[in-house]
């Protein structure tokens, strides 16, 4: 199958999609410096580009099977004001189906993924998801969706997420949903357990043993992810490099600040951008190649913006390709 990446960040639709046998025709990114990440972990030479979906034409997108977007979540998370589709960005949704319907019917993909936030199905009381399914049954697609949390998919991430899968109507598509976790344990080589108790972060306080909050984008007023680490093994013995941690539970959600960890009850550090693209489940030479083109912050925030790459794995086997 192939398809085109909306939306695309650094590329976690992408990697998901690849993995599972699919082809890449081309991205579109507004953020210069996801771009340069992008660029520098995917082979995307002759491949077709577009800045920004708002200006794109129909006539420019080569023809794909299937097309992958999260559009922007920031007027839908519970983090936000919650405007929804009258918020400028989270309305970005439209201008991808102004795309479709632009699209000669022949040329229209037979599949939409996407992706938001869990709240998607219940801002402004349901209403902007209700508008959704209409925009997509007027555009020819009938829906079907699930919410998938990444701790269940082999990263110790809490993160919840709303996927939608489109089949365009009177072409052949077998139903996605339900996807089950591949592994329901978290196996990555970092390992975290929730704040220890009575300290708060952004109002919200953790018990020992429980699980702490998603990794957001954690943008102003000092907000990090503090964590107690039950346990710091680095075989090397040459410091906070490489550490792992106990297995015993796992991270918040990612967000696109340096998150921390709290060791041994007392000491605090960032976990660092290595450990949040491991939390997304992205491979070290993937993070190696955008370490090289870009800042720890911006690392940070493109970690914290992206996908979970082993969950798009999961829903990409059961749309095909090769490896299906």
């Amino acid at each position: 199958m192939t398809f085109l990446d909306f939306f695309a960040g650094i590329g976690g639709f992408r990697l998901g999609m690849e993995m599972a046998g699919h082809k890449c025709l081309g991205f579109c990114e507004y953020d210069k410096f996801a771009v340069a990440s992008y660029r520098a972990m995917h082979k995307t030479e002759g491949e077709w580009y577009g800045e920004d979906v708002r200006t794109i034409r129909a006539s420019e997108l080569p023809k794909a099977d299937c097309w992958c977007f999260g559009f922007p979540c920031q007027d839908i998370s519970v983090a936000g004001k919650q405007l929804g589709f009258d918020g400028k960005r989270s309305s970005l949704f439209f201008a991808v189906t102004r795309l479709i319907r632009d699209t000669r019917e022949e040329d229209k993909p037979n599949t939409l993924l996407i992706e938001n936030v869990k709240n998607l199905l219940s801002v402004n009381g349901g209403i902007d998801f209700l508008k959704l399914l209409i925009e997509l049954d007027e555009i020819g697609y009938d829906a079907e969706w699930q919410v998938l949390n990444s701790k269940h998919f082999g990263v110790p991430q809490n993160r919840e997420r709303v996927f939608i899968v489109g089949h365009f109507r009177g072409r052949s598509g077998r139903e996605v949903f339900p996807v089950n976790g591949a592994d329901q344990s978290a196996s990555i080589p970092i390992k975290i357990i929730a704040h220890r108790k009575g300290y708060r972060r952004n109002t919200q306080t953790f018990s020992p043993d429980g699980i702490t909050e998603t990794l957001d984008t954690g943008q102003g007023g000092g907000r990090g992810h503090h964590v107690m680490v039950v346990g710091n093994v680095n075989p090397s013995g040459k410091g906070m490099n490489g550490n792992v941690f106990d297995s015993n539970g796992l991270a918040p959600t990612l967000t696109t600040s340096p998150n921390q960890a709290t060791l041994d009850g007392c000491r605090i550090r960032k976990l660092t951008p290595k450990e949040c693209f491991r939390l997304q489940g992205w491979p070290d030479t993937y993070y190696e190649k955008a370490a090289e083109a870009n800042s720890n912050s911006q690392l940070y925030k493109q970690a914290g913006n992206g996908v979970t790459v082993n969950v798009i794995y999961e829903i990409a086997k059961k749309l095909g390709g090769n490896n299906a």
